[in-house]
């Protein structure tokens, strides 16, 4: 029977964090657009680690915060090196996370369903 919190699960918890704050604190790069850390898989051999980021904002880059990031991932781990007690680190990977435009488009085509039925029920 597994756990029900995994190593790899909380080890994943706990390099999202670290992340966001490097990400934060330490990259200074001007084509790093508002980068948020939305989940972090690590691979059941702790070789590699997936992490799902987000870009906030109206005229976001995906594309050059992607570049920037995977550029930087082996600065990034040797960071997280002096911050996290491991015999070694996993790879760093990131990936482009869109199930927050997914999730808002969704939501939208819910509330235009629901006033075109509001707008054809007939009022009693």
């Amino acid at each position: 029977m597994a756990r029900e919190f995994s190593r790899t699960r909380r080890l994943g918890e706990q390099i999202q964090r670290e992340l966001a704050q490097l990400i934060q604190q330490e990259l200074q790069d001007p084509r790093l657009g508002m980068v948020t850390v939305s989940a972090v898989e690590v691979s059941r051999d702790l070789s590699n680690a997936k992490v799902f980021i987000t870009v906030l904002g109206e005229n976001a880059d995906v594309d050059a915060s992607l570049k920037v990031l995977n550029k930087a991932a082996g600065f990034l781990r040797h960071e997280l090196g002096q911050r996290l007690i491991m015999r070694s680190l996993p790879n760093l990977r990131f990936v482009y996370d869109a199930s927050l435009e997914r999730g808002n488009r969704l939501s939208s085509l819910i509330d235009q369903a629901m006033a075109a039925d509001k707008k054809d029920t007939p009022n009693d």
